[in-house]
C-alpha cells in the first residue's frame, strides 16, 4: 500500500512538474494609456489559458520601446508609432519591430468641472500649451491664470499630443509634467484652473472633457477621424509573433479583446 501511494505521489509530482514545464510567460511593458487594455485582456486571456502567466507593467511608451529594443520584453505597449531613431537602434540590435494596432483613442482635453469654458479650438490649445495664452479670460473663461498639466516626455500621449495639437512646438517651461494619465486626471480634478489631456478611457465625472474644433471625443468621432486629436494604440513585438504571444495578440484583436477595449473606455476596431 505504501509502495502504491509512493508511486501515486511520484506520478502526481511528475504531472505537476510537467505542467510547470509547459507554463509560458509573456512580459509586457510600456504605455500607461494602453495599460488598462493590457491588464484587462491579460486577465481574461489567463482565465482561458491557466498555463500562461502575463506580467504587465507601465512606465510610458518610451520605456516599452527601450525594453523591446533591449530584448527584455515580449510586447511593448505604445500610444504612438516607434520613432525613426528607435527603428535604427532596433536594427543595430537585431530587433525587427512589428506594430499591432489594438484599439483607437481620442486624446481628451480636460478641465475642472467648475471651469466655465465650454470648448477650445486647436489654435487655442496650442497657444495655451506654448504660452501665448496664459489666462482663462482670453478664451472666454474667468480672469485666472491657466495651470498647464502635461505628460512627461517619455509618454506616447505626450508625443501624439505634441504632434497633433501643438505642431511639434515645445510645451511652456512652467507646465507641470506628470508620469501617467491618472496623475494628470487627478491633478486637473483637484485644480480648478488647470487644463490637461488624457486618453479617452481615463475620462470620468471628476473632470470635464472639452469639444475640440466643436467635436467631443467619442467612439464615433474617433473612428470617423472627425475628432482632431485621435490616434491608434499599439502593441509591438520583435518580428511576427509566434506561439502564445501570437495567441494573446489574436485574442486582443479579436471580438473578446475588442469588447474589453471598449469596456475600458477606448474605441474598438470592430
Amino acid at each position: 500500500m505504501k509502495k502504491m501511494m509512493s508511486i501515486m505521489a511520484a506520478g502526481l509530482m511528475v504531472i505537476a512538474l510537467s505542467a510547470a514545464a509547459h507554463a509560458e510567460d509573456i512580459n509586457m511593458v510600456g504605455s500607461t494609456t494602453v495599460l488598462p487594455i493590457a491588464q484587462a485582456t491579460a486577465e481574461a486571456f489567463m482565465d482561458e489559458h491557466p498555463n500562461v502567466n502575463i506580467t504587465v507593467g507601465g512606465g510610458g511608451s518610451s520605456i516599452g520601446a527601450k525594453a523591446l529594443l533591449a530584448g527584455t520584453c515580449d510586447i511593448a505597449d505604445c500610444s504612438r508609432p516607434l520613432k525613426s531613431s528607435e527603428f535604427e537602434a532596433a536594427a543595430k540590435n537585431g530587433i525587427t519591430p512589428k506594430a499591432h494596432v489594438v484599439a483607437m483613442d481620442g486624446i481628451a482635453v480636460i478641465v475642472h468641472p467648475s471651469n466655465p469654458v465650454s470648448a477650445l479650438s486647436l489654435e487655442q490649445i496650442k497657444a495655451i500649451y506654448t504660452g501665448a495664452i496664459s489666462n482663462w479670460s482670453e478664451v472666454g473663461g474667468s480672469d485666472k491664470p491657466i495651470v498647464i498639466i502635461s505628460r512627461d516626455t517619455s509618454s506616447g500621449t505626450y508625443e501624439a499630443f505634441n504632434v497633433l495639437a501643438l505642431e511639434e512646438e515645445k510645451v511652456r517651461p512652467d507646465a507641470l509634467m506628470q508620469a501617467s494619465n491618472n496623475a494628470v486626471l487627478q491633478t486637473v480634478a483637484q485644480t480648478p484652473d488647470a487644463i490637461g489631456y488624457v486618453g479617452l478611457g481615463y475620462v470620468n465625472n471628476t473632470v470635464k472633457a472639452l469639444p475640440v474644433q466643436g467635436i467631443l471625443p467619442s467612439k464615433e468621432t474617433v473612428l470617423s477621424k472627425k475628432y482632431p486629436i485621435s490616434r491608434p494604440l499599439y502593441m509591438y513585438t520583435n518580428g511576427e509573433p509566434k506561439g502564445v504571444v501570437k495567441e494573446y495578440l489574436d485574442f486582443v484583436k479579436g471580438p473578446k479583446g475588442q469588447k474589453i477595449a471598449e469596456e475600458q473606455g477606448f474605441v474598438g476596431l470592430m
